[in-house]
C-alpha cells in the first residue's frame, strides 16, 4: 500500500552522490525502482533517480514489516528509503557503478507509489520501436541515457546564457503571436477569438522583433527562443524548435563571427573539455561549392571535387562532352581506398546519385592488384583516360567517381556521395569536431518554376558593398554579408549583416518583385522603425536542438527534446493534433469544410 510522506521524510542526497566516503551516515533517499532481488533472507532493490542508482539492502536486522513491505516491490515504484550507509560484503562490489562500493541498510521504508508492468524495459540504449517510446514518452524519458541527454541540454543552455551575459547581451523576450511571415517557410497560424476572421502567425523566428530591438538602442539582445515552421520533417529538423538567437549593433561581420565562435570555444572547453585554440576555416560559399559540392561541407575527410570538364569537352564520349556542351560540368570524387568496394556496392552508389537527379554515375576502380575496370574508360581516348588519372591522383586502391550533368545536380550528387563513401567506410568519428565558417552567400536564388528571385536567406540580409551595382542588372551575381557556421556536415547556425538603409531595404523587396504598397503592408512598421535612425547591426541564431545533438554524438534530434514531434508532425504522447471543439470554432468564428482527398 502506498503510503504518504511526512514531515520527517526529507532526503538527503540523490542516489549516486553516496560513496565510501559516507560510510557510517544516515541518510534518505527516493526515487524509482529498477529492480528488485529476491534471495531468501537478503532482498536487494536497486534505486534509481536522475543521478543514478544506490542499492537498499535487507537482511536479517532489518524490521519484519520492511523485509516484507521490500518483498512486494516491483520494478517501477516510487519508494523512499531511510538508512545507514555501510560497505558492501566481500566480493560484491560492483566496480561498474559509481556506487557500487556501498549501500543502505534501510531501517525506514515507504512505498510511495506502485506501478503498473512497464510496456518496455526502463534500461540504457533501448532498443524498443520508437513509436513505442515516444507513446509513452514519460517512461522513456526515465532512462539514464535520455536523462543524461535532456540534463546536457540545461547545462549547455546556462553555458550559453552566462556567455551571451558576461559579453554585454540582454536577454530579452519576443512575441510568439505575431504577423504572419512572407518569404520564408510556411507559418503555423492562430485564429483570433476577439478580431473575427484574422490571425497571428507562430514566429518562424524572432528576425524582425531583435532587429527593431537594435533599432531600441539595445546594442546587443540574446534570446533561447521557441519557433516554429509548419514543414516537412527529417531527423534533424521539428515543427518546433529551438535557436540561440543573437543580434549586435555597431557591428561588421567579422564582429559577429567571432564572438560567436568564441561562444563555441567555450562550450566545448567547458563542456567537452575540449580546448580549441586555433581560428576556425573561413571558407567563401563558391569555395565549398567547387570543392565539396555542398555549403555546409564535412571537412573530416577529403574525397573533394575535381572539375574535368576541360579534359573532355571534345571528347567523343556524349554523356560526357553532350553536359559540358549545354553548360553543365564533368566532375569526379576520389575515393582513397575504396577500390575494396564491391561491384554491387558500387552499383548501390549509382542509384544513391539517382536520388540527387543525376542521370548516373560513371567510375573507375584501380583495384591494389593493379588490374583496372571501368564503365567510361573504354569510351574514351587513351590520352584522355591517362589526363582524368592524373588530375584525380589516381592511385591503386582508389575508386574515381564522375557526375556528368547540370551544375546543381553535379554538386548535389557528388556532394552527398563522398559523404555517404565516407560513412560506409567508416570516417565520420562524431567525436571528432571540425568548424568552418562559410561566407559570401549569393544574395537571391533565382527559381526556374516561379520565374523570380528569393532571398537566399532572408530579404533583410545586406548585399556585398562592391556588388551593390549588379542588384538591378545581374542579381544573381550579388553576393551577402551572410555567414553559415557549419560542424562536420551540418549547419549549426546562421546569420547576416542586416540592411540598415531604407532605400536599399526598398530596393531590395523590388528585387523580390515587391510593389511599394505590399511591401509596406507586410512591412510597414519596420520601414517606419528604419525612419528614425537604424544602427549597423547584424546577428546569427544557432540550432540549440542539432548543437545538442551534434555535441553528444547523436542522430536524431528527438533525442535530446522532451516531448519531440514525429515524421507527420504529431505527438503520439497526447495525440495531438486533435479536433477542436465546435463551440471554440464557433466563437473563432470557424468552419472546417471536408474535401475529397
Amino acid at each position: 500500500m502506498a503510503e504518504l510522506l511526512t514531515i520527517n521524510d526529507k532526503r538527503t542526497c540523490y542516489c549516486a552522490e553516496l560513496s565510501a566516503s559516507d560510510i557510517g551516515k544516515h541518510v534518505c533517499v527516493m526515487g524509482w525502482a529498477q529492480k528488485q532481488r529476491d534471495l531468501g533472507s537478503l532482498i536487494f532493490i536497486d534505486l534509481r533517480d536522475r543521478s543514478g542508482i544506490v542499492q537498499l539492502a535487507f537482511d536479517d536486522a532489518t524490521d519484519r514489516a520492511i523485509f516484507d513491505t521490500a518483498f512486494g516491490v516491483r520494478a517501477e515504484y516510487v519508494l523512499c528509503a531511510k538508512g545507514v550507509v555501510r560497505a558492501r560484503g566481500e566480493g560484491a562490489v560492483n566496480r561498474n557503478l559509481p556506487t557500487g562500493e556501498i549501500e543502505i541498510a534501510v531501517d525506514e521504508f515507504k512505498v510511495i507509489s506502485s506501478a503498473a508492468t512497464p510496456p518496455f524495459e526502463i534500461v540504457e540504449n533501448s532498443n524498443v520501436n520508437s513509436e513505442l517510446r515516444l507513446k509513452h514518452r514519460y517512461l522513456d524519458l526515465r532512462r539514464p541515457d535520455m536523462q543524461r541527454n535532456i540534463m546536457a541540454r540545461s547545462r549547455i543552455g546556462k553555458i550559453a546564457r552566462d556567455y551571451y551575459a558576461e559579453n554585454g547581451f540582454l536577454d530579452i523576450e519576443t512575441p510568439n503571436l505575431c504577423k504572419p511571415t512572407p518569404e520564408g517557410a510556411r507559418d503555423y497560424l492562430v485564429p483570433s477569438r476577439v478580431h473575427k476572421g484574422m490571425f497571428y502567425a507562430l514566429p518562424q523566428s524572432p528576425q524582425l522583433y531583435k532587429q527593431l530591438l537594435m533599432v531600441s538602442g539595445f546594442d546587443r539582445y540574446f534570446q533561447i527562443a521557441r519557433c516554429f515552421r509548419d514543414e516537412d520533417l527529417r531527423a534533424d529538423r521539428q515543427p518546433e524548435f529551438t535557436q540561440i538567437d543573437t543580434e549586435m549593433s555597431f557591428v561588421m561581420a567579422d564582429d559577429v563571427m567571432r564572438m560567436h565562435e568564441g561562444f563555441l570555444k567555450r562550450l566545448f572547453r567547458e563542456y567537452m573539455g575540449i580546448d580549441m585554440k586555433e581560428d576556425f576555416i573561413r571558407m567563401p560559399y563558391a569555395e565549398a561549392m567547387e570543392r565539396f559540392g555542398s555549403d555546409k561541407p564535412d571537412i573530416r575527410f577529403g574525397f573533394e571535387l575535381v572539375n574535368l570538364s576541360d579534359l573532355v569537352a571534345n571528347t567523343e564520349f556524349k554523356v560526357f562532352a553532350g553536359a559540358v556542351a549545354a553548360g553543365g560540368s564533368v566532375r569526379a570524387i576520389n575515393v582513397k581506398g575504396g577500390a575494396k568496394f564491391s561491384r554491387k556496392e558500387i552499383d548501390s552508389l549509382v542509384e544513391f546519385v539517382k536520388s540527387y537527379r543525376a542521370r548516373g554515375l560513371a567510375w573507375l576502380k584501380w583495384a591494389e592488384t593493379g588490374d583496372i575496370s571501368s564503365s567510361y574508360a573504354k569510351f574514351l581516348s587513351e590520352a584522355e583516360n591517362e589526363a582524368i588519372k592524373e588530375r584525380m591522383g589516381a592511385e591503386k586502391g582508389d575508386l574515381i567517381l564522375i557526375v556528368a550533368d547540370k551544375n546543381k545536380v553535379v554538386f548535389d550528387s557528388l556532394g552527398a556521395l563522398r559523404c555517404e563513401c565516407a560513412k560506409r567506410m567508416g570516417l565520420l568519428d562524431p567525436m571528432d569536431f571540425k568548424f568552418l565558417w562559410v561566407t559570401e552567400f549569393p544574395l537571391l536564388e533565382y527559381s526556374e518554376e516561379d520565374g523570380r528571385f528569393y532571398a537566399m536567406h532572408h530579404p533583410f540580409t545586406a548585399p556585398m558593398d562592391e556588388d551593390l551595382p549588379y542588384l538591378d542588372s545581374d542579381p544573381g551575381r550579388v553576393r551577402a554579408k551572410a555567414y553559415d557556421i557549419v560542424l562536420n556536415g551540418t549547419e549549426l547556425g546562421g546569420g547576416s549583416i542586416r540592411i540598415h538603409d531604407p532605400a536599399v531595404q526598398s530596393h531590395m523587396f523590388a528585387t523580390l518583385g515587391m510593389s511599394e504598397e505590399e511591401a509596406q503592408e507586410k512591412f510597414g512598421y519596420l520601414l517606419d522603425a528604419f525612419r528614425y535612425g537604424v544602427p549597423p547591426h547584424g546577428g546569427l541564431a544557432f540550432g540549440f536542438d542539432r548543437l545538442v545533438t551534434l555535441m553528444l554524438g547523436l542522430e536524431d534530434i528527438r533525442d535530446v527534446i522532451a516531448f519531440p514531434k514525429v515524421q507527420n508532425a504529431s505527438e503520439l504522447m497526447t495525440r495531438c493534433p486533435s479536433a477542436p471543439d465546435p463551440n471554440a470554432l464557433g466563437e473563432l468564428g470557424i468552419a472546417i469544410v471536408a474535401t475529397e482527398e
